[in-house]
């Protein structure tokens, strides 16, 4: 049995990590795409190191892009197998992709129109096209959580709840082979606990060897207990006493429900001042709905409140944005206000041109409540950058800008000792993915302290024979 790390390695985007059975079985945990700006990494979306027609199967731990994004080029390259996943992926997958398709298609278009008045003869292709997300659509297979399944002879699956996105899970295979039975674990990303809407992280079955995420094992997030009361503090500092715009760059899935749901919670409890909030995303509306029809995935928390309010992502003072014009005229208004609006690390999507519209203004307060790629706005952002470019033109920081990571939904590095904790005196060893080598370097340390013998940090297409 043999694994490639194939994504994700000494990287937080495009997880990917093929595992070869001795028998030629050969299955693709996640197949994402990378985010990000590293020079060594531009070919990454474009290239395999495997013969997509040759993959029996994908088995897809949440709908994130970073984690999904490339499966319409595996189809589109030949690849025919099934794509394993929970029901509550393949419902938000159906958004994402599509989403993600007319993305390349506006992107390839927009840079054939420059090569064009250039006088050039180079073109490009999009990476897929919504035709591709309909046909990798078809090859999708939703399982619920907590129950083995079978995808081959030598081979059962089982999903457990990761708590990091609705619909994200661990996954732990059952594998047959040479007479022998081997447990091995996948964290995808670990989510956190007592976070709003979602159940908290289930710990896996024991494994013998893990595959697990670092994204932030370097460091403990602040404390979320007092969090809705600093988000309140954030909010009436900039709407009320500056009488600014609070911009809130945050994925459309995930991120955006947890904020429109505490917002509710502020609303309902006649704690939110009188300010109109905006959700600028379409796909972001979309996901909102999708949230609504999987209600196994909430907490007893949420459970709850649905007792007093019916619709906890909505309440009077929230408009829902799609058309475009109207997404426009918020650029042009100078009410205080409250826009939601991705990409969250924006460098895409509706947010990069509120960003333009609101950055050199001291009344405003952009609030970061994400990882952001370093090299992307908001990596620059959060590494204290006093100036950005932003559609050619080079943008002073003049808005304030606050960080909250509580509202991170990757866990901490304490929270990811407590995940693994029961598979310590088990698991022979761990591979350490979905992170920066310093961090990871550091969640080494830790796992190794805590009583982990073999911890590994794959290098990208590093081969391992188990």
């Amino acid at each position: 049995m043999k694994i490639q790390f194939c994504g994700a390695a000494q990287e937080v985007t495009g997880s990917a990590h093929l595992i070869q059975l001795d028998s030629g079985f050969t299955m693709l945990l996640d197949c994402g795409l990378y985010q990000g700006y590293a020079d060594h990494m531009e070919h990454f979306n474009t290239k395999w190191y495997f013969k997509p027609s040759e993959l029996d199967c994908v088995v897809l731990s949440h709908a994130h892009i970073d984690h999904s994004g490339r499966l319409p080029k595996l189809v589109k390259d030949g690849f025919k197998g099934d794509i394993y996943t929970t029901h509550a992926t393949r419902s938000l997958c159906a958004i994402m992709l599509l989403d993600s398709a007319k993305i390349h298609e506006r992107d390839a278009e927009y840079y054939n129109k420059r090569q064009r008045k250039k006088g050039s003869k180079k073109r490009v292709d999009p990476l897929y096209t919504k035709d591709d997300v309909a046909q990798t659509m078809e090859l999708y297979s939703g399982h619920a959580y907590n129950r083995w399944f079978r995808i081959h002879e030598q081979v059962e699956v089982m999903f457990r709840d990761a708590g990091h996105i609705l619909g994200s899970a661990n996954v732990t295979l059952r594998i047959y082979e040479n007479g022998k039975t081997i447990h091995f674990g996948f964290s995808g990303d670990i989510g956190r606990p007592n976070r709003p809407i979602l159940r908290d992280p289930q710990p896996m079955p024991e494994v013998d060897y893990l595959i697990c995420e670092s994204t932030y094992g370097d460091r403990e997030h602040t404390g979320g207990s007092t969090e809705l009361d600093e988000f309140l503090k954030v909010i009436r500092h900039t709407c009320v006493e500056k009488k600014g715009r609070l911009l809130i760059p945050a994925f459309s899935i995930g991120r955006t429900q947890e904020i429109v749901y505490m917002l509710d919670q502020l609303e309902t409890a006649g704690r939110l001042p009188h300010i109109p909030v905006y959700v600028d995303s379409p796909l972001a509306v979309n996901a909102t709905t999708i949230f609504g029809a999987h209600p196994e995935c909430f907490d007893n928390e949420l459970n709850e409140y649905l007792l007093i309010d019916d619709n906890p992502f909505g309440f009077n003072a929230l408009t829902y944005v799609k058309k475009v014009d109207v997404s426009k005229e918020l650029n042009d208004s100078t009410e205080p206000c409250i826009i939601i609006s991705s990409s969250g690390m924006m460098n895409a999507g509706r947010v990069k041109h509120h960003l333009f519209h609101s950055i050199e203004d001291a009344k405003n307060t952009i609030l970061i409540v994400g990882y952001c790629a370093p090299g992307t706005p908001g990596g620059k952002l959060r590494a204290g950058d006093e100036e950005i470019r932003l559609f050619g033109n080079n943008k002073k920081v003049g808005a304030e800008v606050r960080i909250m990571d509580s509202f991170s939904a990757h866990a901490d590095r304490l929270e990811i000792l407590d995940f693994v904790k029961n598979q310590r005196g088990r698991t022979k060893k761990i591979f350490l993915v979905h992170g920066t080598l310093d961090r990871q370097e550091k969640l080494k340390e830790s796992l190794m302290t805590f009583g982990f013998e073999e911890v590994e940090i794959p290098k990208l297409a590093q081969v391992y024979e188990l």
